[in-house]
């Protein structure tokens, strides 16, 4: 006879992680957000300031995402970063060696948020599940 039993008793060890587009829906307001007020404070100059730290709010929100999020989480704000930050404002443009590289960082910023978030929570996970004692005299 088979006795079904619940896997899931209790906490879960690693938290579960956010909804891809509600990430992709966060990272997207926040760049546009952050896109125009970089436009506001220093004008439309150099859109490097603007890629660093697009790339650091984009690692920030991706501790909560999964990994299939980061190349749309990159993608949506690097057409964002296109349209308002780099002129001529307000209308995509393309050229290959630049975008790449803006679209590399941007996606190397939401893969290595997203796998940082995960190894800190299965660390934790494992000092949480893992009978642990200190030798003695320690």
């Amino acid at each position: 006879m088979i006795e079904w039993m619940r896997i899931r008793s209790g906490p879960r060890p690693v938290p579960d992680p956010a909804a891809t587009p509600s990430i992709w829906a966060v990272s997207a307001l926040l760049a546009f957000a952050l896109v125009l007020s970089l436009n506001f404070l220093d004008g439309h100059g150099d859109p490097t300031l603007d890629l660093i730290a697009l790339s650091l709010a984009v690692a920030a929100v991706s501790t909560g995402a999964r990994l299939a999020a980061a190349p749309g989480t990159a993608l949506l704000c690097w057409l964002i970063l296109n349209a308002y930050a780099t002129a001529p404002i307000g209308e995509l443009t393309w050229e290959a060696a630049y975008d790449l590289g803006r679209l590399a960082c941007l996606l190397t910023a939401a893969s290595t948020g997203t796998v940082i978030a995960r190894l800190v929570h299965a660390r934790a996970a494992h000092r949480r599940l893992t009978p642990w004692s200190r030798p003695p005299g320690s």
